[in-house]
Parts: structure tokens; C-alpha cells; sequence
């Protein structure tokens, strides 16, 4: 029964991350934040960021052309353990479910 009510909860955050655009105040940032999916599609870019982002379903890079860390998260709401990015620096972002703020 347990297994289920984390299946459950599990489905419906996964349903409201899609649904619902995910963004915080922050300090203001100057430059980009880019991220490269796939060859097959533009690299996704994010302007002066502020706040919480969800990744791109497809995102592999993350890479970090602004003048502040940037934090790379395993979940789509930027709630997990984080990565941080320097400025001038990349890193691989978790596949499907991943976010990242600045």
C-alpha cells in the first residue's frame, strides 16, 4: 500500500512540474544560461535567468555563460542536492526530470 501512495504522489508531482512554470526571485544575472538537448534541435537558451527552471526533457549540457553560479538539480521543482556550475563552466544535466537555477 505504501508503494503505491509514493507511486501515486510520485505521478501527480510529476504531472503538476509539466503543468505549472516553476520560477523564484533571485539576484539579477547578466548572460546566458545554454543548454544542449539533442543534434537534432536549436540549443535552448535562457537570458539573464532569475529563479528555478525546469531542463528541457531532452537536456544533456548545461552550460553556465553568466557571471553567478549556477545550481543543477535532479528534480524539476529545485528542491534536491544540487550541482554548482561556475561562471564559464558546463556540466551534463540529469535526463527527464532535471532543473537548474541562478
Amino acid at each position: 500500500m505504501r508503494t503505491n501512495a509514493r507511486l501515486l504522489f510520485a505521478a501527480a508531482a510529476a504531472v503538476l512540474a509539466t503543468a505549472l512554470p516553476v520560477s523564484t526571485a533571485g539576484a539579477a544575472t547578466t548572460g546566458q544560461v545554454l543548454v544542449f538537448s539533442t543534434e537534432l534541435q536549436p540549443v535552448d537558451s535562457y537570458d539573464a535567468p532569475s529563479g528555478c527552471y525546469r531542463a528541457p526533457l531532452a537536456a544533456h549540457v548545461l552550460i553556465n555563460d553568466t557571471d553567478e553560479p549556477v545550481r543543477i538539480y535532479g528534480d524539476p521543482l529545485c528542491l534536491t542536492a544540487s550541482l554548482v556550475v561556475q561562471p564559464g563552466h558546463g556540466a551534463h544535466v540529469p535526463p527527464g526530470t532535471g532543473s537548474f537555477s541562478a
